[in-house]
This record gives C-alpha cells, structure tokens and sequence, in this order.
C-alpha cells in the first residue's frame, strides 16, 4: 500500500511592517535673536512672569521702555533677547536666516496629547515670513557680566519664562541651554542667574541641569528712592 502524501507545509505567517506614522503629536520649536518688531510680545511675557512671581505691583515696563533699551547695541554685546517660536508644522529651510553672530535652533518633539493653546491669537509670530500657527511660547533675557575671580566675561539670566501651556515639556531647558551654548561658543566663564527661594519646582530644575544654587550669598539692590537718593548725594 502506497504511504500517504506529507502534508503541505505551512504557509509563513505575513510578516508585519512598522507604522511609518509617528506615535504622538509633532510639535516643531525654533529659538531665535528676538528683534525690535517682538516687542509687544516680550512685553505682554514680562507681565505674565511678573504675575506668576507675584510681583506684578512691581512690574512698570512699557512697550515704550523696552524699545527704547533693549535694541540699542548688537546682540551679546549688551541686552539680547531669546524667544522661543512653536508651531504643528516644521519650519521651512528658508526660514532659518541668521545674522553671523547667531543661528536660530529648530528642534522637533513628540507630545502625547496636543497642547490647547487658549492665548494663540495674542501670541502669533511678528515673523511675517512664518506660517499662520506659529506662536511665542515664551523667552529669555541675557546680558554680559564679568567675573574677576575667573578674569573673564559671562552672562547674567535676567528673565527667563515659558507660558503656562508649554510648561513642563523642556522648552524652559531649551532656552537655558542656548544661552549656555552661547556662552561657551564665545569662549566665557559661565552663566548665572537668581532664583526666588519659594520657587522648589524652579531649584530642582536648575539643580538638575548641573548648577549650583548659592545658599551663601544675597541679592542687593538699589532702586527707587533709595537709588534716586545718589542723584545728589551729601558731602
């Protein structure tokens, strides 16, 4: 009797190809040298800084005094302006223009759900060549200073704030860390800045970014009548 035919061998099960769709939601950032024309955005930051430190009693910028002072020399020579720009669609190459002393950071991240943005009207770009969504989501101010201890210069943080949507997705860091790549690019000694004591979740930031907060040491200041006092000071 003839043996029964093997039974056909089984067919390989379809092997599956990876998604090419990203997981998540792109959100495209670009730092760029803030110019003349962000003023009214850099003035509406301040104020919402000056609310989130409760100092907004003590907050009297004008859109006026900010254009008046803070583009008066070239940038990284006295008071330079970071601003950071998002937008749901990536920047176009020819948007990426820079002047010698600065290249504008573009960088891509994935969130897990979008970010409702309730201010978007109020916060589109002043960059006429961006696209419609773009948005400032928040800045940095800088200027030099000098150490002697080192004998050379560095920068001093002014200001440094994200708008509360786009807090706690390292915008904050990236901000930080382009003034901190400036710094070393022009071969200074470091970077620093004040922290208010009450603000733990802002300590704990900067301590895991490698900085040292400086227990030992106060701020002093001079303002007001206690500055005005000097104008004509007693023999």
């Amino acid at each position: 009797m003839a043996a029964a035919a093997p039974p056909p061998a089984p067919t390989p099960a379809a092997t599956a190809l990876p998604d090419p769709t990203p997981i998540g939601y792109p959100l495209f950032t670009r730092i760029r040298l803030a110019t003349a024309s962000d003023v009214p955005h850099i003035h509406k930051l301040i104020h919402q800084l000056a609310n989130f430190k409760h100092l907004a009693h003590h907050c009297s910028a004008t859109e006026a005094s900010l254009s008046s002072t803070l583009f008066t020399s070239p940038p990284f020579q006295s008071f330079t302006v970071f601003i950071l720009e998002l937008s749901q669609t990536p920047f176009p190459p020819q948007l990426h223009t820079h002047s010698a002393l600065f290249s504008p950071i573009t960088q891509t991240i994935t969130l897990d759900l979008p970010i409702d943005d309730p201010e978007t009207e109020t916060f589109k770009s002043n960059d006429k060549d961006c696209g419609f969504d773009v948005v400032v989501g928040g800045f940095v101010l800088f200027f030099p200073n000098y150490s002697t201890f080192l004998g050379k210069p560095g920068f001093y943080v002014e200001d440094l704030f994200v708008r509360e949507c786009y807090r706690r997705k390292g915008f904050g860091k990236m901000l930080l860390s382009a003034v901190a790549a400036q710094a070393v690019k022009m071969g200074y000694g470091r970077v620093e800045w004040a922290v208010l004591d009450w603000n733990v979740n802002a300590i704990k930031f900067y301590e895991e970014m490698g900085a040292k907060v400086l227990q030992e040491w106060r701020i002093c200041r001079l303002t007001d009548e206690a500055l005005q006092a000097y104008a004509n000071p007693a023999i």
